[in-house]
């Protein structure tokens, strides 16, 4: 039996800041079967997520266009804003609370990459859970 793919997506205005993506991701990761195995992974897709919303709203100026998809081997996190600028990795100072966003990103997720489009650009990370059998039912494993 094949794994369905699923997904999400939802708009998070400037004025609604980065909890209410976190708190709507990590409510939506719920349905999924392998998430509760893998804490370590809903938390870093969470993380990501804030990095990604946060970026959109400060840098961009922009709402924040998430969508969240299981194919079931990647979770992959997107977030479209306006600015079609591309981000970049930055070396913040010492003690700047600030400009690592992108860092963050690259580091918790397999893969990870940008695209511009004609109104702005999406964000994209992958994260696979670290035990493929979670992401089974037990009726997958029998085929």
């Amino acid at each position: 039996m094949a794994v369905k793919a699923m997904g999400w997506a939802h708009s998070f205005p400037v004025s609604e800041g980065v909890r209410v993506g976190r708190e709507w991701t990590r409510k939506r990761l719920e349905s999924l079967p392998w998430t509760a195995a893998e804490p370590d992974t809903v938390d870093a897709i969470v993380l990501a997520v804030s990095e990604l919303i946060t970026n959109a709203h400060i840098h961009a100026h922009s709402d924040a266009h998430l969508v969240l998809t299981w194919d079931g081997d990647c979770l992959q996190v997107s977030v479209h804003d306006e600015d079609p600028s591309l981000p970049r990795q930055r070396e913040p100072e010492q003690g700047a609370v600030s400009g690592r966003g992108v860092s963050i990103v690259r580091k918790l997720a397999d893969e990870w990459g940008t695209r511009c489009q004609r109104h702005g650009k999406t964000v994209t990370a992958c994260f696979r859970p670290a035990d493929p059998a979670a992401t089974n039912s037990p009726e997958d494993s029998r085929s």
